[in-house]
């Protein structure tokens, strides 16, 4: 499994940002834009929070698992790659929606400056940092989960000789 790249969670951010800006002005232009919904960085703060208590839960099992301490549970290596694959995914969706609320909430806030811009811009400024949140929380999951340099001769099938 390859790892995140944060240059490709970067591009995704800032070419979804110029496309939202772009598509904001245009649909501004020729109507009313959509308002930002507050629901949006609640949503992307709880998948943050359920990523990082991923990565906490599963870093204190495979430490217990590392110091041989009597009663640990393992960590099953199907459940460490679904883990990650959910980072990896939350991460890629979150740098597209963030880059998205970014550009609509720069459009906003250059567009002339009212009561109602400025509390759309400000949700959309919460859910660029909640994206912010989830690829930070996905990255530490990663790390997380990541093969120790050398392991991979030390399974449970492995010949010792």
């Amino acid at each position: 499994m390859k790892q995140l790249r944060i240059r490709i969670l970067a591009g995704v951010f800032v070419v979804a940002g110029v496309l939202a800006w772009a598509g904001a002005r245009l649909w501004d232009s020729f109507g009313t834009l959509p308002s930002v919904p507050v629901a949006a960085p609640i949503v992307l703060a709880l998948i943050a929070v359920v990523l990082a208590a991923t990565a906490l839960s599963l870093r204190a099992r495979l430490r217990a698992q590392r110091e041989r301490r009597p009663g640990a549970k393992g960590v099953d290596p199907l459940v460490a790659a679904r883990a990650v694959v959910f980072g990896q995914a939350s991460a890629l969706v979150a740098s597209l929606v963030a880059g998205l609320y970014g550009g609509v909430g720069v459009f906003l806030l250059t567009s002339g400056v009212d009561d109602a811009r400025r509390g759309q811009a400000v949700y959309a400024g919460l859910s660029v940092l909640a994206g912010a949140g989830v690829v930070a929380a996905a990255i530490f999951l990663e790390r997380v989960c990541k093969l120790p340099e050398g392991d991979d001769d030390e399974g449970p099938g492995a010949a010792r000789a």
